[in-house]
């Protein structure tokens, strides 16, 4: 595909979120009950009804002579791998990413919708509904901000939606404030910003944070749920988010494709190289994200 190609699927997945947002919200302001699966996670109504607005939505047909894409959701996963490693294309989603934190009604979850091409997210789509704001992304298109949903319908142009949109540079304060202008040295720097899970804190997370104060001075960390640690980074509200933790595809598909265009990366913290998709397992390896402004090698030798 070239990006011509990713601006349908683009516009179908910013609707779908959208219409994945309004059902969410509509259980988020009511008395709703919480569920559990056979992992002890929690699973509510807003999981069940945004899994299916999406489907729906993304059965779309996108352009003539364009074939529909197989859909991977968290709630809808057990699809067989021999099945799924022939797809060329497949939308990766995750419904309600972060129901501990639409339970505990904090505001922090978001809707995940992926585009991948074989092994690596080449469009990505991330809704927050209580903010009414997207963050979305596609290869050799950029990062964008938008907020507001009014402007997200079937026959919105590409043109009109990048007019309402901000545009993201990756970790703007830090490359600002000039600390990281010489990549062979990680220098002390006061404001430098590590993100991490406000639900999945663990020992390895504070060892590491521990080894950047050692390296870098005083830092900053901030809590956050979801894929908003993604955005963060993106927006150039963060510059580091380590997770050393249990995470699925569907959970980091969508925030990589737009770290990755917004000049980021996403760091496998074993091969060093990017996080990959649609593997026999999908659960991912521990990994990094981190603003392009910072010097890749003196941060990932930390791990």
């Amino acid at each position: 595909m070239n990006i011509h190609q990713y601006t349908k699927p683009l516009i179908i997945a910013l609707c779908a979120a959208k219409r994945a947002g309004e059902v969410i919200l509509e259980v988020y302001n009511s008395d709703f009950a919480v569920e559990h699966k056979e992992d002890a996670s929690p699973l509510t109504l807003a999981d069940k009804r945004s899994h299916e607005i999406i489907v729906s939505e993304l059965k779309q047909p996108m352009a003539t002579n364009t074939p529909l894409f197989p859909i991977l959701s968290e709630e809808g996963k057990d699809i067989p791998y021999d099945e799924r490693k022939k797809w060329e294309y497949f939308w990766l989603v995750d419904p309600l990413d972060g129901t501990k934190e639409f339970i505990k009604r904090n505001g922090e979850f978001t809707v995940n919708i992926a585009l991948i091409q074989k092994d690596r997210p080449v469009l990505g789509c991330i809704y927050i509904p209580v903010q009414d704001c997207f963050y979305f992304a596609a290869v050799n298109f950029g990062a964008y901000k938008l907020v507001n949903s009014k402007y997200v319908t079937n026959d919105l142009s590409i043109k009109k939606l990048l007019d309402v949109s901000q545009k993201l540079p990756s970790a703007i304060h830090a490359r600002e404030s000039g600390s990281y202008d010489n990549p062979g040295a990680m220098r002390k720097h006061p404001s430098l910003t590590i993100v991490g899970s406000r639900s999945h804190a663990t020992q390895e997370l504070s060892d590491f944070v521990a080894k950047i104060k050692e390296t870098c001075g005083e830092i900053e960390f901030i809590s956050a749920g979801s894929s908003l640690k993604f955005c963060l980074v993106a927006e150039g509200k963060a510059d580091i988010y380590p997770r050393f933790g249990p995470t699925m595809e569907w959970d980091t598909a969508a925030g990589q494709a737009i770290v990755e265009q917004a000049q980021g990366a996403v760091v496998d913290i074993h091969t060093k190289g990017p996080l990959t998709y649609n593997k026999n397992t999908l659960v991912n390896p521990f990994f990094l994200v981190r603003a392009q402004c910072l010097p890749s090698l003196q941060i990932e030798s930390l791990l």
